[in-house]
């Protein structure tokens, strides 16, 4: 198991590239991947990761239920960044023929249906890592509002570089180094996940309010709390 408490006492105060430059080279070379939905603000964490090692490894969960223009995003930040080995993982056929043969799960089960396709998918695809690197951050707020930059995840060590960084920021680095935008942000979508379960935030709503709107789940699932404990806990059958 890592031992946390040095690595967090030494770069818990840094973010950003600063942040990633040395756990993706110092640290865990060869032992960390990077968890990216190719969604609204992806391309900053991606931008990063290209500049600092575009060898890394970013794992891509192709759920069976993305929107078209995420796939289609998500090919051209490929192409934009020069990005070496994105790993689109899908979800195990069996266990998707047992738990959603019509594919309707996540209108009965949304826990359920996210457990099947994100995070049974992605704890196969991290395996052998010792840590990975995701883009969450605070102002999305809900269960991130205090979300550390060096997080403990049970035998991994999740690293969030953005976690501090304000909407002002992002929007400063996109425009800075002339990243593309995912076409659904045209539309009003600011948070973008599986296409049954994410719309546009209602009027004076939320970033996050789109996703799973109407019911209060807030997260997929593939997010820990620090006791190593699911924020939910899919159903399971």
């Amino acid at each position: 198991m890592i031992e946390y408490g040095h690595l967090i006492h030494r770069f818990g105060h840094l973010d950003g590239r600063a942040l990633l430059e040395p756990m993706l080279r110092e640290v865990f070379p060869g032992r960390l991947g990077v968890v990216s939905s190719f969604g609204a603000e992806s391309a900053v964490l991606l931008h990063m990761v290209s500049d600092v090692d575009r060898s890394v490894p970013v794992i891509f969960l192709e759920t069976g239920k993305l929107f078209a223009e995420t796939l289609v995003y998500r090919d051209r930040l490929i192409s934009h960044l020069g990005l070496d080995d994105v790993r689109s993982v899908a979800p195990d056929a069996q266990a998707l023929e047992r738990r959603d043969p019509d594919g309707s799960l996540h209108a009965s089960d949304p826990d359920a249906c996210c457990h099947v396709r994100k995070v049974a998918p992605l704890e196969r695809a991290l395996a052998g890592l010792q840590a990975w690197v995701t883009g969450r951050k605070r102002f999305h707020g809900g269960t991130r509002a205090r979300l550390a930059t060096l997080e403990p995840a049970e035998w991994r060590l999740k690293i969030n570089p953005l976690a501090r960084w304000s909407r002002e920021d992002v929007e400063r680095y996109m425009d800075a180094h002339h990243l593309p935008r995912h076409p659904l942000e045209a539309q009003g979508f600011t948070s973008i996940g599986c296409a049954p379960c994410t719309q546009p935030p209602g009027p004076g709503g939320g970033l996050r309010d789109g996703r799973w709107a109407g019911t209060d789940k807030t997260e997929c699932g593939i997010h820990w709390t620090v006791n190593g404990r699911p924020i939910r806990q899919a159903s399971r059958s």
